[in-house]
């Protein structure tokens, strides 16, 4: 199905709200899905995203230096020097919703659901067997990168896209993670939370304390949501 590339035509001025990130999926409108492909998360297919980790303490977050606003350069002993903080991010199926918790950054949010209509996802009971994640938003923080380490030792999936704000569907992929290790992802990577294929799954969080936010209403951008499989086929 076609997406369009989300920019203005020329002479307009495109306005996008800040998306709303507690909602009922009722409220959304039904939209066609597009097919986000399921890659296993290995070594070679993480390169360019990010890497995979075996200890928390493994990986540097990366922290990208604030940009000079004109000619002169940022010294290079400032603008960096923020560093990073570290929580707890929860990832629980409330009946066919899938909502976030990020301990981090104090964030709530519904990350997806799993009916193909919003209107009909309720957040009481599962209508329906979990095998998506119907993904309405992505993000990426220019300040810093992420590491999403499981502390329940079940899989997950993270959809992930590489970076430059002329995001257009067919770049996001599914990473799917056995839970045996965590996943970092570097500065720039589109991203949403992490999708726990068990009921609820708990990681720990580490990204850039100032915790910048570039963001894309998938529906608003291009008339679709993704579908990102959580099971492997």
């Amino acid at each position: 199905m076609g997406a369009g590339t989300g920019g203005a035509a020329d002479g307009d001025i495109m306005t996008l709200k800040a998306p709303q990130y507690l909602f009922n999926p009722a409220d959304k409108p039904a939209l066609p899905l597009y097919d986000v492909p399921l890659v296993e998360a290995t070594e070679e297919t993480v390169q360019g995203y990010g890497c995979l980790v075996s200890h928390p303490d493994d990986i540097d977050i990366e922290i990208v230096r604030w940009p000079a606003t004109g000619w002169r350069v940022v010294d290079e002993d400032s603008g960096d020097e923020g560093g990073w903080v570290e929580g707890v991010f929860y990832g629980e199926w409330q009946g066919d919703v899938l909502y976030g918790r990020n301990e981090t950054v104090s964030g709530h949010y519904v990350l997806g659901w799993s009916t193909g209509d919003p209107g009909l996802a309720s957040a009481q009971n599962k209508t329906i067997a979990r095998e998506r994640v119907v993904l309405w938003h992505l993000n990426y923080h220019p300040d810093g990168g992420q590491l999403f380490f499981p502390q329940d030792k079940s899989p997950f999936v993270v959809p992930v896209a590489l970076p430059g704000d002329d995001l257009v569907p067919d770049q996001v992929i599914g990473l799917w993670c056995d839970g045996s290790r965590g996943l970092y992802i570097h500065p720039g990577i589109w991203h949403d939370g992490i999708f726990p294929v068990a009921d609820r799954q708990r990681f720990l969080d580490r990204q850039g304390r100032v915790h910048a936010r570039v963001s894309c209403d998938l529906a608003a951008e291009f008339e679709v949501y993704l579908s990102v499989p959580l099971v492997q086929s």
